[in-house]
């Protein structure tokens, strides 16, 4: 792969597994320098596991703890990786995670986790990135935008899904979040974008692929008949962070092999 982030410096969350570790690998490959964000402890052997695995292929990071629905833990990892590497060129806002619950049987705390860390962590590392953004301003030697931010979202930021709705708000807000602000920072030369995955074969959604009689009922959702590996959110990672996609800012990109084509309706519904 051509080194089109070499220099630039940039933050995955939630990286130690599923699409955030094949983000992480796709932007090492590219050039980045990548800070493999993991949220606590018990998380770090997986993050290191993938650091050592970018290392060995010859790419260059850290790994870092942070939970992104805190705050203070949010500012003192961008005040860290900035004192470290000087500055910061992307940020993928790519942690989340499901409690899921039918709607009447929801609990607050399960609503406020998913909440917390899908939406209000996306929240608080596009402000301190952004900020960091705006300090550095554009670099035309790394550069043409002064910063780029990709929103991980999902396809239930436009499909309803019973049984989730505190994911599926949380995405929709991200949809929201992100066009609003890159409403406000295009003219300071600040791209940010969404991916919107649909089925991706991680950890996150095991049930749904890990026999023969699950993958293909997963597969009557999905026109292009494969599920998407974490390599194909990876690629389209790349070009979002890179010169590629310079015009490109306010967009949600779908990567879900056709699952928004609403597929029941291919045989005239």
């Amino acid at each position: 792969m051509e080194k089109k982030l070499q220099g630039q410096i940039a933050i995955i969350t939630g990286a130690s597994s599923g699409i955030g570790a094949g983000v992480a690998k796709s932007l090492a490959v590219a050039g980045a320098t990548v800070v493999i964000n993991h949220p606590v402890a018990a998380t770090k052997p997986a993050a290191d596991a993938v650091l050592a695995e970018i290392i060995t292929a010859g790419g260059t990071g850290i790994s870092y703890q942070c939970d992104v629905s805190k705050e203070d833990e949010v500012v003192k990892m961008f005040s860290d990786v900035v004192a470290q590497f000087g500055t910061v060129d992307i940020l993928v806002n790519n942690a989340g995670l499901q409690r899921d619950s039918p709607f009447t049987e929801m609990t607050l705390e399960q609503w406020n986790f998913v909440i917390g860390v899908n939406l209000t962590g996306q929240f608080l590392c596009a402000r301190e990135a952004i900020k960091e953004f705006l300090r550095r301003g554009v670099v035309a030697e790394r550069s043409s935008a002064a910063g780029k931010i990709i929103c991980m979202s999902s396809v239930h930021e436009v499909i309803p899904w019973a049984g989730h709705a505190n994911y599926a708000a949380s995405k929709g807000g991200i949809m929201l979040m992100m066009k609003s602000i890159a409403q406000e920072f295009a003219p300071k030369k600040i791209r940010i974008n969404s991916i919107c995955p649909g089925a991706i074969q991680t950890p996150i959604n095991k049930a749904a692929w890990d026999t023969p009689q699950a993958l293909q009922s997963l597969l009557t959702l999905i026109p292009y008949q494969r599920i998407g590996q974490p390599d194909d959110i990876g690629k389209a990672a790349v070009w979002l962070a890179s010169d590629d996609s310079d015009y490109i800012t306010g967009a949600s990109i779908f990567i879900d092999g056709g699952m928004t084509l609403y597929p029941g309706f291919s045989t005239n519904g």
